[in-house]
């Protein structure tokens, strides 16, 4: 079944608390903000979002439960030794001024964050249970979306055999609308009515648009089929509506009939509204 790529899930346990959001993306996109202490499992977390997830943009918060306030301390010998440095170079290159502790600010490194003690279990099994809730949602709004995708192209399907009920007069239209324009010019009885079937002929294979129609009917039966599938499904039913859309321009172009044109802008606002929705399918 379809899943949606928008979603928020959230877990806390006694030593973190993980926030994720997932948005739209063309491929997957992590991003992990987490205590600088806890880098080491950077990697290990991305590679559990891309076995659950195939698509969308995730963006990760995991800070320690209960407000807990890291404790900060200086590195000492750091700061000795840039102070040293800098002593050196004032002496070597008889340099004025004094050395401030503005100077040793610009040196991140100087102030570091005490590792706090905490079971790397816990953070697995937190991080598991947000992705769970964001996947939950994901599912659910996966499911609001395959209903009203459902409903378009069913849709879609009545306005092609529509179409085909039109196409199938259109020739005959055009072979009478010719003929009385000839009565116009020039006496019924000098009228060749084999050519005028000639020329219809030719007209009607310049209209036929009746392989349009069975593509397009195609097209659509196979996206209802890759809607029910359980992997990922988004760009195969962006391919599918691109071939929709190339196969209902063509049948615009080839068609002069005015009902026809009017169901064929129809079709194309059908298949823009489905795109905008498969754009937010994973």
């Amino acid at each position: 079944m379809a899943q949606s790529m928008t979603g928020f899930g959230s877990a806390l346990n006694e030593d973190f608390l993980v926030e994720i959001r997932s948005l739209n993306h063309r491929f997957i996109d992590i991003s992990i903000k987490m205590p600088p202490s806890m880098n080491e499992h950077e990697i290990i977390l991305r590679n559990i979002i891309k076995e659950r997830f195939k698509r969308g943009r995730f963006d990760v918060s995991i800070t320690f439960a209960n407000n807990k306030t890291p404790v900060l301390k200086i590195n000492k010998e750091l700061a000795k030794e840039i102070y040293n440095a800098y002593r050196e170079l004032q002496k070597e290159f008889s340099i004025g001024g004094e050395i401030g502790i503005e100077i040793l600010t610009n040196y991140k490194d100087i102030i570091m964050e005490e590792i706090q003690e905490y079971k790397t279990e816990n953070l697995l099994t937190a991080f598991q249970e947000a992705l769970s809730d964001i996947e939950t949602m994901r599912k659910r709004e996966g499911d609001l979306l395959h209903d009203e995708m459902k409903k378009r192209v069913k849709l879609l399907m009545k306005m092609n055999d529509d179409v085909k009920k039109i196409a199938d007069t259109e020739v005959v239209k055009w072979k009478d609308k010719f003929t009385d324009r000839l009565k116009l010019i020039i006496d019924e009885r000098m009228i060749d009515h084999e050519r005028i079937i000639q020329e219809a002929a030719i007209m009607a294979d310049k209209l036929d648009i009746s392989e349009e129609l069975n593509r397009i009917e195609n097209h659509l039966k196979q996206f209802l089929e890759v809607m029910n599938n359980d992997n990922s499904i988004g760009k195969k039913l962006e391919f599918i509506l691109q071939e929709i859309s190339r196969e209902v321009n063509t049948i615009g172009y080839k068609s002069g009939d005015y009902a026809i044109s009017t169901l064929v802008i129809e079709m194309k606002a059908e298949v823009e509204k489905i795109r905008e929705q498969v754009q937010n399918i994973q």
